[in-house]
C-alpha cells in the first residue's frame, strides 16, 4: 500500500493478540531503498518485499530485535546484499539472536539516501534497545512497537521499563511529527493527539495500581491484576500482568510501592504493598 510518496506498507500474514493485523514493513524510496522492520520469516512475505523492491533494497533497518521484527533481515540481507542498521542488544529471552547490524544505529543518527533522510530517535521503554526512527522529508515517524495503531503494547521488564517509556513517548512531542506508521495497525495522522491519549492511559493505569495498593494492602501480581485490569477480558490478563508488573517497578523505583520479591522467589509470587505501609506478610 502506497501511504506517501516516498512510503510503502506490507503487512505481514502474521495476526494475534499481540501483533494485531500483522507486523507492518514499510519500504522507503525509490533510488536508494530501504525496508524498515522486515518481519518474520514468511516465504509470502519475503516474497513481496522482494517483488516491491524488485530485488534491489540498499539498507535493511529495524526498530527492535524482538521475533516479529528483524528475523526475515538477515535473509533479505543475504539476497540483496542489503546493509543491516539497527541497535546491539542484550539476550532477555527475548530477542532475535540472529539479527547482527552491520552498522549499529545511535540517538540523532542520520542515515541519508539522497532523497530520503532517516534520523533515528532512542525510545527505550517496551525494550531498551528500541528506536523509532523519522522520515524528514515527511515528518513520519517509524514506531515499531513504541506505538501500536488501536492497541498499548506491553512493557516487559527487564528490558522495558515503563518510567523510561513515558519519557520516551514526550521525547516524541519534540519532534516535527506529521504521521506514526506503526508497527502493528494503520497509519495514525494525529500524531500528538494518540501520544497525549497514550501517555493519559498509562497514568490512568497507574494510578489503578496505587489505588489497588492502597485498598488491598498486601497483593501478589495475579491478584492485583484482576483488580488494575478489571476492564480487560481475563483471557488477556496473563498478558496483562507483565505491564503491571513493569507499573509496579516503575512506582517502586519512585518509591511509592514496594515487594517481598528476593533473588529466590519466583516471578509472581513476590507481593507488594505501598512503601511506608504495615509489614509485609510472607
Amino acid at each position: 500500500m502506497q501511504l506517501s510518496p516516498l512510503v510503502r506498507r506490507i503487512t505481514a500474514p502474521n495476526p494475534s493478540t499481540l501483533t494485531g493485523p500483522g507486523t507492518n514493513s514499510y519500504i522507503i524510496g525509490h533510488q536508494k531503498i530501504a525496508v524498515l522492520d522486515p518481519g518474520p520469516i514468511i516465504a509470502s512475505h519475503l516474497d513481496a518485499i522482494l517483488k516491491a523492491t524488485d530485488n534491489r533494497i540498499d539498507y535493511v533497518v529495524v526498530t527492535h530485535t524482538h521475533d516479529d521484527h528483524s528475523p526475515a533481515a538477515k535473509v533479505l540481507a543475504d539476497k540483496t546484499g542489503a546493509l543491516l542498521i539497527g541497535a546491539s542488544y542484550h539476550d532477555d529471552g527475548y530477542q532475535d539472536l540472529t539479527f547482527h547490524a552491520n552498522q549499529k544505529i545511535r540517538h540523532r543518527e542520520l542515515l541519508s539516501a539522497g532523497e530520503w533522510t532517516l534520523e533515528a530517535i532512542h525510545t527505550p521503554g517496551h525494550v531498551g534497545n528500541h528506536y523509532c526512527y523519522l522520515l524528514k522529508e515527511e515528518g513520519m515517524v517509524f514506531t515499531g512497537d513504541h506505538i501500536m495503531e488501536g492497541s498499548t503494547v506491553v512493557i516487559i521488564p527487564p528490558s522495558g521499563d515503563m518510567a523510561e517509556y513515558m519519557d520516551s513517548l514526550k521525547l516524541l512531542k519534540k519532534y516535527p511529527v506529521k504521521s506514526l506508521a506503526p508497527g502493528h495497525g494503520h497509519l495514525i495522522e494525529q500524531p500528538i493527539e494518540y501520544i497525549d491519549y497514550l501517555i493519559n492511559h498509562r497514568l490512568k493505569r497507574e494510578q489503578k495500581v496505587v489505588d489497588a495498593l492502597k485498598q488491598s494492602g498486601n497483593s501478589s501480581l495475579n491478584e492485583l491484576t484482576k483488580k488494575v485490569y478489571d476492564d480487560v477480558d481475563p483471557s488477556l490478563h496473563s498478558i496483562a500482568c507483565i505491564s503491571l508488573w513493569a507499573h509496579l517497578i516503575k512506582l517502586e523505583k519512585e518509591g511509592r510501592a514496594q515487594s517481598s520479591k528476593s533473588k529466590a522467589t519466583p516471578f509472581g509470587d513476590e507481593r507488594w504493598r505501598i512503601a511506608g505501609s504495615e509489614t509485609l506478610i510472607f
